[in-house]
């Protein structure tokens, strides 16, 4: 079963909206105690998310043997819990309450070079992924503290056509002013590379996943070996970062301890000397690779919940 075939476990609008008031009227702790017990109802009563979350860990654990991946029914629902309580994070992140202070990039020269490109209005397109949770990058984006000129960069999201419509609707509802626009992928084409390209020129930012196929063309993939299998990748994200013309880089920000995340950052360098072919090769190889480190760095971070080794 595809991704889009498969019911999101990210709920709609309606829970989303009860999540947000339990968490601006009772606090953080009580949205994660709501987390806690919609995720385990969730994995106890859904056959098929643990026999995916099962195999999932399998592939991963005979990959990095890391004894945390170990399909157990424990390390199972703590896949599926982990995700959750991402979601309450996401909230904070909405609310612009998250505190930048737990946010730490693994390497300083990498944060160092993204607040230079940022401050000199340079665009940046994040080719991104399902592990962890990119979304409180945003908080680091939003920082005033890191300008000096007048305005933050704008964000640009590229989200499923049904994301698009919760997060607006979401949003809405909740009177929460949104500082980043929301694009269809399936509606993605020429015209709206020619926009992203014009708005990194103006130093906005683009985030686009690469690790989800597009329902409208899941045939418009490659095929790489992910963690020893085979696995299918979406060709149009890369082909669009390629597109943009802006620096490429590959992200992630993955839970550490606590509260707190870590953000991984890779730069794409393009080598003049080879081909558009190549070096979009070149690329797809690149990002396969610092997925594969990052689920090696956090196995139970890993939000596919479908059956992605099919």
């Amino acid at each position: 079963m595809k991704w889009y075939n498969q019911k999101e476990l990210s709920a709609g609008v309606k829970r989303l909206v009860i999540s947000w008031y339990l968490y601006k009227v009772f606090g953080k702790k009580a949205a994660e105690f709501i987390a806690f017990l919609v995720s385990f109802f969730t994995f106890i009563f859904s056959k098929q998310i643990r026999k995916i979350t099962a195999k999932n860990l399998n592939v991963i654990y005979k990959f990095t043997n890391n004894p945390n991946s170990k399909p157990t029914f424990l390390n199972c629902y703590k896949n599926v819990l982990n995700y959750a309580l991402s979601l309450v994070d996401k909230m904070e992140t909405y609310a612009r309450t998250f505190d930048i202070n737990k946010l730490d990039f693994a390497q300083d020269t990498d944060k160092e070079e993204l607040l230079e490109l940022m401050q000199n209005k340079k665009g940046v397109f994040f080719l991104c992924s399902h592990i962890g949770n990119v979304e409180v990058l945003r908080i680091f984006i939003s920082n005033p503290k890191n300008f000096v000129w007048p305005a933050n960069p704008h964000v640009n999201i590229f989200l499923s056509k049904n994301q698009c419509r919760v997060f607006k609707d979401f949003l809405s509802r909740i009177s929460v002013e949104a500082n980043f626009s929301t694009y269809a992928v399936e509606d993605t084409d020429i015209t709206t590379a020619v926009e992203m390209e014009e708005k990194l020129k103006n130093g906005d930012i683009l985030f686009m996943a690469g690790d989800r196929i597009s329902p409208n063309t899941p045939n418009a993939s490659f095929c790489a070996d992910f963690l020893n299998r085979k696995v299918n990748f979406p060709v149009g994200s890369f082909k669009f970062a390629q597109l943009c013309g802006a620096d490429v880089y590959f992200i992630c920000a993955l839970k550490d301890r606590g509260d707190f995340y870590k953000i991984y950052v890779q730069k794409f360098i393009p080598d003049n000397k080879l081909s558009k072919k190549q070096n979009l090769e070149n690329m797809q190889k690149g990002y396969v690779n610092f997925l594969q480190q990052a689920v090696k760095i956090a196995p139970l971070q890993f939000y596919h919940f479908y059956d992605l080794f099919e």
